[in-house]
């Protein structure tokens, strides 16, 4: 029982992190929907038809489906009917307000767990100390978020205004950040410093010096898993100033 007096809805047999995972699975495939694939999202958000709502799944993907049948839901819905705001609304607000809206559907979601496998106060702090180390989906969206300062490259100077680097630099130290007491004890386990954690402006992910492709967006300052964004080592080549999913459809849309 939680200190309510009540019995959870099921077992306890999942952590804050697990949830988390989910949390930040669901939260990728909604930053996709509105800025890699917004395109795609926009055409599949017809308003001729029925309410439709956006999804994000667990496995980083999205839809845009009808709501479920079932009362009530297995989960709590997204909002309702985004498709019919449209051609009603300047496309730059459209996609702000679906943001707004995904941020409290994931937040509803997160906690829904939260409720059904009985969390207490401590494991429900935690939870919500991982989710608010993400930026929200509406600062991606709007490029409101709180920059992170990119590390130096090998000479010292800062990326910005040069050619994106292929990875972030071992040797340097990105913006300080707090991480959530579990990823805090894993890196000091693991012997590593955790002023160099920080996260991808897409999925979330913390960086580790394991090789992987990151790149920086010269105009946000945010760095991206190369996999997220779609940039491979060669194509960051010829890439003379990179602008991120979010930069790019701001700015074409502006």
């Amino acid at each position: 029982m939680d200190e309510s007096g009540s019995a959870p809805i099921f077992p306890n047999v999942r952590t804050p992190e697990d949830v988390f995972r989910d949390f930040r699975g669901r939260r990728a495939g909604i930053v996709k929907a509105l800025t890699t694939d917004v395109e795609k999202f926009y055409k599949m958000c017809d308003p001729e038809k029925e309410n439709l709502c956006l999804y994000g799944l667990s496995n980083e993907t999205w839809e845009v489906t009808l709501p479920a049948e079932e009362v009530p839901p297995e989960l709590p819905e997204p909002a309702l009917g985004i498709n019919f705001a449209r051609d009603g609304m300047a496309e730059k607000d459209w996609l702000t307000l679906v943001a707004v809206h995904s941020d409290a559907w994931l937040i509803a979601v997160a906690f829904y767990f939260g409720a059904r496998f009985g969390f207490d106060k401590d494991a429900r702090r935690r939870l919500f100390t991982m989710i608010s180390n993400l930026p929200t989906v509406y600062e991606v969206v709007t490029g409101s978020g709180k920059k992170q300062s990119k590390p130096a490259n090998s000479n010292g100077k800062s990326k910005s205004g040069s050619k994106p680097s292929k990875k972030p630099n071992s040797n340097s130290k990105p913006a300080k950040q707090p991480l959530p007491k579990q990823e805090e004890q894993m890196v000091k386990e693991e012997g590593g410093d955790k002023d160099q954690a920080y996260l991808c402006g897409t999925c979330g992910g913390s960086y580790s010096n394991n090789g992987e492709f990151w790149i920086g967006c010269d105009i946000c300052e945010n760095w991206y898993h190369g996999d997220c964004v779609r940039i491979t080592p060669a194509k960051a080549e010829h890439i003379k100033q990179y602008k991120c999913p979010a930069c790019s459809n701001k700015r074409s849309r502006e």
